[in-house]
C-alpha cells in the first residue's frame, strides 16, 4: 500500500512539476482599432450602430463648427483616455471600451475623419451616459 502510494505521489509531483510548452506569442491586434487608408487615399470610419448616423444628421453639429485643428486635439484626448479605461476593465466596462484605439498624431486622416471620430465619442458618451472628456 505504501509502494501504491508512492508511486502515485511521485507521478503527480511528476505531472505538476511540467511545464506547458506552448508559447503564444500575444497579437497586439486583436483588441486594437488601426485605421487604414481607402484606395482613395482617405480615411474613414465605420460605426455599426445604425443609432450613430442618426446622431450625426439630428444631434451633432455642422462639421464647420470647430475647425480640423480643433477636432484633432479634442480626438488625441478623448483617444487617451479611451486607452486608459481599455486597459482598466475592472474598473471601466469592459464591453464599452473593448477595443484599444491606435491614432497617429502624424497622419493627417482629414476633415472628415476627424469629424466622425470626435462625434463618435460624444455619440458614445450621450447614449451611455459616461463622460469622456
Amino acid at each position: 500500500m505504501k509502494k501504491l502510494f508512492l508511486l502515485i505521489s511521485v507521478s503527480l509531483l511528476f505531472f505538476t512539476c511540467t511545464t506547458n510548452q506552448t508559447t503564444s506569442t500575444p497579437n497586439k491586434d486583436d483588441n486594437s482599432l488601426k485605421f487604414e487608408p481607402n484606395e482613395d487615399g482617405d480615411y474613414d470610419i465605420v460605426v455599426f450602430d445604425p443609432q450613430y448616423d442618426i446622431y450625426l444628421k439630428t444631434t451633432a453639429p455642422p462639421k464647420s463648427f470647430y475647425s480640423k485643428e480643433y477636432y484633432e486635439s479634442q480626438n488625441r484626448r478623448y483617444v487617451t483616455i479611451w486607452n486608459q479605461r481599455h486597459m482598466m476593465p475592472m474598473t471601466y466596462n469592459p464591453d464599452l471600451y473593448a477595443v484599444s484605439i491606435d491614432l497617429d498624431p502624424n497622419i493627417d486622416y482629414g476633415l472628415d475623419f476627424e469629424y466622425k471620430l470626435f462625434n463618435f465619442f460624444r455619440f458614445i458618451e450621450h447614449k451611455y451616459r459616461v463622460r469622456i472628456r
